[in-house]
C-alpha cells in the first residue's frame, strides 16, 4: 500500500542535509520535519536556526533520547566517521513503517543500517548533481539540487516503499529516479567521489577548475578509470561510458561549488578518505589490480589532514 510521508527525521545538517530539508520543507504543506541532534549543537539549531539560500528555517529539533513519534521516512546525511553514532541515535525515529534512505557517500552505509533496523526498513540512494556548499555552521547556499536514484537492490517490479518515497519526492520536487540495478548506481557514485572529491580535496579546487583545467580533469579520470578496473573483476562492470555520463552532470554544476572533501580539507576537517581512496586501494589489492593513483591521492590527503 502507498502511504502519504508525513513525518520527516534528518540526522546530518550539512550541506546536503540542509540542502534537501528545506527543499522539503517548502514544497509540501504540513510537513513535519525533525533535526536529531544532541548537546550544543542542538542548542545551536533551535537557538540560531540555518540560512538556507539566503532564506531562514527553524525546525523542530529532537534529542537522540527523546521519545517521540516514528518517522515515516528517515534520511541519514551525515559523514561517514559520523554512521556508527547515528545508527544508534535514530532509533526512538524507527516505528514499524518508517523508511530509512542514507545519503552517504561509499557502499556500504546502506548494509550497516540493514544489519541494525532490518533490510526491510532501507532503501539504496545516490544524490548527484547537488552543488551546496556550507559557510560556517548554519549558512548553506546552492543553486542546483540535483537528483536522487533510489530503489531495492533490484526494481523490475517497484514495491510499495519505493512508489511512497517516489510519491513523496515528486512532492517535494527533487527529481528523482529509480534504476533497474541499484547496486550499480551505488558503485557510478562512488566512481565520481573517488575521482572529483579526492581530486578537488588535494587541488582545492572547485567545480569550475574541472570544467576548464584539463590537467585537473585527466587525473580525476585517472583515479576513475581505476575504479572501472575494480568493478569489473567485481562484477559490476562500469566502463568508460559511465564517467562520461559524469562529465555530462559536472559542467551542470555551479563553478563557484565545492565538493565535501574538498569543503572538508579547506576548514580542516578530516575527510571521508578511507572510504574513497582507501577503499579503491583494498578492493586492488583483493583483486590483484593496480592502484597507484588512488593510493598517491589517500596518502596525500592523509597526510594533509596530519597537518592541520
Amino acid at each position: 500500500m502507498i502511504r502519504e510521508i508525513k513525518n520527516v527525521s534528518i540526522i546530518g545538517m550539512g550541506a546536503m542535509g540542509c540542502a534537501y530539508s528545506s527543499q522539503i520543507f517548502k514544497n509540501i504543506q504540513d510537513i513535519n520535519v525533525k533535526i536529531i541532534a544532541e548537546g550544543k549543537r542542538a542548542e545551536r539549531y533551535r537557538k540560531d536556526g540555518f540560512v538556507i539560500n539566503g532564506e531562514k528555517y527553524f525546525y523542530d529539533v529532537a534529542e537522540p533520547d527523546e521519545k517521540c513519534e516514528a518517522a515515516d521516512l528517515i534520511i541519514v546525511a551525515v559523514k561517514y566517521n559520523q554512521l556508527k553514532e547515528a545508527v544508534t541515535q535514530i532509533k526512538n525515529h524507527v516505528g514499524d513503517n518508517t523508511i530509512i534512505m542514507s545519503l552517504l557517500n561509499g557502499i556500504t552505509s546502506e548494509e550497516i543500517l540493514g544489519e541494525v533496523y532490518g533490510k526491510d526498513k532501507v532503501l539504496y540512494s545516490i544524490s548527484a548533481g547537488i552543488d551546496a556548499v556550507r559557510e560556517g555552521h548554519q549558512n548553506v547556499n546552492f543553486k542546483n539540487i540535483g537528483y536522487i536514484d533510489f530503489g531495492e537492490e533490484s526494481n523490475d517490479t517497484l514495491t510499495d516503499k519505493v512508489k511512497t518515497l517516489k510519491e513523496f519526492f515528486n512532492k517535494a520536487k527533487i527529481e528523482n529516479k529509480i534504476p533497474k540495478d541499484m547496486l550499480r548506481s551505488l558503485w557510478w557514485k562512488f566512481m565520481v567521489n573517488v575521482g572529483i572529491n579526492q581530486t578537488s580535496a588535494v587541488l582545492k579546487a572547485n567545480y569550475g577548475v574541472f570544467q576548464r583545467e584539463q590537467a585537473a580533469i585527466n587525473i580525476m579520470r585517472n583515479a576513475m578509470e581505476e575504479v572501472i578496473l575494480v568493478s569489473q573483476k567485481a562484477g559490476v562492470n562500469l566502463t568508460e561510458e559511465d564517467i562520461e555520463d559524469w562529465v555530462k552532470v559536472l559542467n551542470k554544476l555551479s563553478p563557484e561549488g565545492k565538493t565535501s572533501m574538498c569543503q572538508d580539507i579547506l576548514a580542516k576537517r578530516k575527510t571521508e578518505i578511507e572510504i574513497f581512496g582507501g577503499t579503491v586501494v583494498e578492493l586492488g589489492k583483493k583483486y590483484n589490480v593496480l592502484t597507484p593513483i588512488n593510493s598517491t591521492l589517500t596518502n596525500i590527503i592523509k597526510v594533509t589532514e596530519s597537518l592541520y
